[in-house]
Order: C-alpha cells, then structure tokens, then sequence
C-alpha cells in the first residue's frame, strides 16, 4: 500500500472506531451482568465460574491470534473478530443454565481476545509508518467507548430487557464493522520504515534477548492491568465501607479513576513526543504510585476521589506502551505475548485483592496496586538504561 498521508488516516480513524467499539460492546455486557445472574438464579460463587468463561475464551484465543494474524494479516483477523464479538455479545441473555452462561461466555471472550490482539498489531504497525507515538490516542477511544456503552446500557437497563439490549449491541457492532471494515479489509498494512521492518517480519524463534524484553513489556501491561481490574471491583466499596460514602458518591470514585485514564490517554502522543516512552513510562508509574497511595489511605472522601483521579492519569500510557513496544520487536506474536499477560494482571487483581482484605484490610490491600505501579516504573527505568549503554556500546 502506498505510504501516503491520507490513505494513513482513513486507516486510523478505521483501527479508532474498531477499538472504541470493543470498549462499546464489552462495557453494554458488563452493565447487564445482575440481569443475567438474576435470570440464571447463579449463586455469587456460580456466576463468578461463569465469568471466568470470558477470561479463559479471551487468554486461550491471545495466544493463537499473533499466528492467525501473521498468516491471514492482521486487518482480516480484526474484521472477522469484530463480527464474532459483535454476535457472541447477544449470547448471554439466551442462557438460563450457568453452564449454558459459561460455554457462550467462553465464545465471547475468545473473539474479545481475538481482536484485541489483531487490532494493536495493526495500530503497532501504523505507528512504526507514522513514525508518531500515537498507540494512547487508539486506547482512549476504547476507553471512551467504555464510558458511553456503560452509561447508555445503564439507561437502557429500566426500559429494555438484557435480550433486547445485547441483540441491539450486536446490530450497533455489525453496522459499525459494516461502514469501517472495508477501510481496513481494502488496505494492505503500511510499510514501515526499513529500521522497523524487521520487527514486522520478526522471525518465529526470537532471540533470547528479544524474548525476554517481550516478556519484560509484558509485566508492565500486567503491573498496569492489575491496578485497572482491582480499582474497577474493589474501589468504590472502599470508599462506602471504610470512608463511609454513599453508594452513589463511592460510584463516582471509578469514574473518576477512567475519566482521568481516558483523558491521559488522550494526552498521551504529546506527552511521549516530549519526555519519550522510558520516561513516560518512569513517570506515569510513579504518579500512580503516588496516587493510589492516596487513594487508599486517605481519612477523606474528596482526598481517596484526588487520589483516584491520580491514579488513573499516571497508569493511562503503561498499557499502551509496552504493547507497542512489544509488537514493534516481536509483531503481532510480541502483542499477543504482552496483551496475556496484561490481561493475566487484570484477571489477578480483583481476586489478590480480595484475599489480602481479609489477611489485612482492604486499604492496606488496595497499596499493591501502588506497589505494582512503581514495580513498573523500575523496571521501564531499567529496561531504558539497559537499551541506552546497548546502543552506546
């Protein structure tokens, strides 16, 4: 394909809608999930089995989509994912057995891991033929899509049942895919520069080294996820029952926390054209640290919201980055490698946070998310001065 500018913008704005839908459909389910444990009579225990159904379908699929994606091309495999998400989302409200809920929940999760991974393998590309750190920009679109599919589901839930609601998703995500998947399905990816061109055609036994810095970006997606999944199930039940909010005040403390990621991600181009990624990653690190020590353990309401809000500006770019890091050393079996592993992280964090509650307290168990954080902002210091005396040396 020619590496012209426009032909570079209809393919982002194409790669822009795709990621914002995800965030769309994935965040309508999630609203509709007291529906369907209500109509599956699952016990709390039961539905969580079942939920895992969405994780195992996603974790096994990231695995096997770099290959699928090498072989039928990263663009083919996100239309395709899209339309399986886009059905498989009208699934659940059809079940009425938590065995039925877990196996259509497994096919949910597969085409969701499906096109994470094809998507940022493509967007890793576009970015290597800008040659602009434009990775946060396609992560704030998800992340606004989140927030309009769960605030439109939650003013859907009083006027349409789960059945009506999730099939409209599906017909909202095949009309999307339908208007956006010719723009990629007609375009061969760009070609990078010939400095990036070896990762794209990355041979499938990686060096030791390369695979290791995969491995590496992998655990600050993890690092980062874990703060995002322990904030999402945890952080507004610390706030009603250890600071004593009402239920609708301790509801703005997580979307405090995804307001402030979504506008960092926004940001996030400028602010690595300006510091660059060993820096940003150095930095937003620490901020989260910071601010989820803030969060955590503040006497105060508005205190724990500010330190939310922190929070989510200082984890918005770590995602971003280390799977763009990822796909530019390993392509799309680098994303594959780094999105598992973040999402491990995401899986890991409601439930670590869940035990260490009862060992301790849920703030003192809510600080590993601080912890975590700065672990990332070491070892994205450290990967840097590694990097930097290789390419003196």
């Amino acid at each position: 394909m020619p590496g012209d500018g426009s032909s570079l913008t209809r393919l982002r704005i194409a790669l822009t809608v795709f990621f914002a839908l995800d965030g769309f459909v994935f965040a309508g389910w999630v609203v509709r999930i007291p529906a369907i444990k209500e109509q599956t009579n699952a016990s709390a225990s039961a539905l969580g089995l079942a939920l895992l159904g969405v994780s195992a379908g996603a974790v096994i699929t990231m695995t096997l989509t770099g290959r699928l994606c090498r072989r039928y091309g990263n663009h083919q495999v996100t239309v395709v994912c899209a339309v399986l998400l886009s059905f498989s989302v009208a699934l659940p409200p059809l079940t009425h057995s938590v065995l039925a809920l877990g196996l259509v929940l497994l096919f949910f999760g597969a085409a969701y891991g499906g096109i994470n991974v094809a998507f940022n393998s493509a967007a890793v590309e576009l970015v290597a033929a800008l040659r602009r750190p434009i990775m946060p920009s396609f992560h704030a679109a998800f992340s606004l899509g989140g927030m309009i599919g769960a605030g439109l589901g939650g003013l859907l839930a009083g006027v349409l049942s789960p059945t009506r609601h999730l099939l409209l998703l599906t017909v909202v995500g095949l009309l999307v895919t339908a208007l956006a998947g010719p723009t990629l399905l007609r375009h061969e990816p760009p070609t990078p520069p010939e400095r990036e061109r070896p990762a794209k055609d990355a041979p499938r036994r990686l060096d030791g080294r390369t695979r290791g810095l995969v491995i590496v970006f992998g655990v600050i997606a993890g690092c980062t996820a874990y703060g995002e999944g322990a904030l999402a199930d945890w952080g507004a039940l610390h706030l009603e029952q250890d600071l004593d909010a009402s239920p609708g005040a301790a509801a703005v403390g997580y979307s405090c926390f995804a307001l402030a990621m979504t506008v960092g991600r926004l940001t996030g181009t400028t602010l690595l054209e300006r510091l660059g990624r060993t820096r940003t990653v150095v930095a937003g690190g620490t901020t989260a640290a910071a601010g989820m020590l803030l969060g955590s353990l503040a006497p105060s309401l508005w205190a724990a919201l500010l330190g939310y809000a922190v929070t989510g500006l200082g984890l918005a770019n770590l995602f971003p980055v280390a799977v763009e890091r990822a796909g530019a050393l390993a392509g799309p079996s680098g994303v594959a490698t780094a999105s598992t592993l973040g999402y491990g992280g995401m899986l890991l964090g409601p439930p670590a946070i869940g035990f260490m509650a009862d060992w301790f307290t849920l703030p003192t168990a809510l600080t590993s998310v601080a912890l975590l954080a700065a672990m990332a902002a070491a070892v994205g210091a450290l990967v840097g001065a590694t990097t930097r005396r290789a390419a003196g040396g």
